[in-house]
């Protein structure tokens, strides 16, 4: 491989493991470092960064793990974040410069751009090379996930962040090598603006939505926390987690971090169930990438149909009795 250029990943770990959504940005880049025939780095930001989460990033396919420790990043703090990935980026200079969409790559990903004063697509579902021009290829949803459209930065280095579930991270090989490089200089206490006061943890019992492999989801239809208690039940019986459309989230129905859409989680179980919801666009949005949908609706015009594999027709209350009962006899 040549050691110009390069992609850089910027990983994200929490209570001492490595984020599921990091492992899938690094398979993002290894196919695309392939394609440059160039190198996958990674970036491990953090206090006392434990030294097996970089093994696990070249386990998951890195080539160099760039490690940088400062007590002034044992938190997500925008200034202290920023200004040390500046720092790195100007010193590797990588080609390309990748970010999870999470709350942090939302957030740290266009602040990075402005100071290198290149461009960043966020929330992107699929990236490519050109082999023509050999620039990256950037696909996002648009017009509310009714459509896609494709980027291309040619400014250095070509920055975006990657709609978490949209790739499916590669084997893990404990036979894989690489370099493990601690990144020096103190950030600047000057430089930091903010500073946190406190974190309230909310705590979540069951599966995290996020990484579900079913979703049971339920809109303004089900009607109140009752209807969404059934849900629950039903959802314990897949061994799933519970989802909602936004209106059940403002109402307060069910808590705020049960909303799945674009402004919402992003999911994609193998199974979806969708009840007694219309199916906006921006839900849609959040949960397209499902591999199975079924869809529970007394409108037969509800625009979930539109996406459903599976469709019902019928009021939710008399549906679900036969649902669970057919769950129960085939577990």
């Amino acid at each position: 491989m040549r050691d110009d250029g390069g992609v850089l990943i910027c990983g994200e770990h929490s209570e001492g493991k490595l984020a599921s959504v990091t492992r899938e940005l690094i398979a993002v880049g290894r196919r695309l470092a392939d394609a440059l025939d160039q190198e996958l780095s990674a970036v491990l930001l953090g206090s006392q960064v434990d030294a097996q989460l970089a093994r696990e990033s070249i386990y998951s396919g890195a080539d160099t793990v760039y490690v940088i420790d400062d007590p002034l990043l044992s938190e997500y703090l925008p200034d202290a974040c920023v200004a040390a990935l500046e720092r790195l980026v100007r010193d590797t200079k990588p080609d390309i410069v990748l970010f999870a969409q999470t709350s942090m790559g939302r957030d740290a990903a266009p602040r990075l751009a402005y100071r290198l004063d290149t461009g960043v697509t966020l929330d992107c579902v699929e990236l490519a090379i050109d082999p023509e021009t050999r620039l990256m290829r950037q696909t996002k949803p648009v017009y509310g996930g009714n459509a896609h459209a494709i980027y291309v930065c040619r400014s250095k280095p070509q920055m975006a962040s990657v709609r978490p579930k949209t790739t499916t991270a590669l084997e893990r090989d404990e036979a894989r090598t690489g370099a493990i490089i601690q990144f020096g200089g103190a950030i600047c206490t000057a430089e930091i603006r903010t500073k946190l006061i406190r974190r309230v943890k909310e705590e979540m019992a069951g599966v995290k939505l996020e990484d579900a492999d079913v979703v049971v989801c339920g809109g303004r239809g089900i009607g109140g926390p009752e209807g969404f208690a059934r849900l629950e039940e039903l959802a314990r019986l897949l061994k799933g987690a519970v989802g909602a459309t936004r209106p059940p989230c403002e109402i307060g129905w069910v808590p705020a971090h049960c909303q799945i859409g674009l402004t919402g989680r992003i999911v994609s179980p193998t199974l979806y169930v969708g009840v007694a919801l219309s199916g906006s666009s921006q839900h849609l949005a959040g949960m397209s990438g499902s591999k199975h949908i079924v869809a529970i609706n007394k409108d037969p015009d509800a625009n979930i149909f539109s996406l459903a594999h599976f469709g019902v027709v019928g009021d939710y209350q008399k549906v679900l009795p036969a649902f669970f009962q057919k769950c129960k006899e085939d577990p």
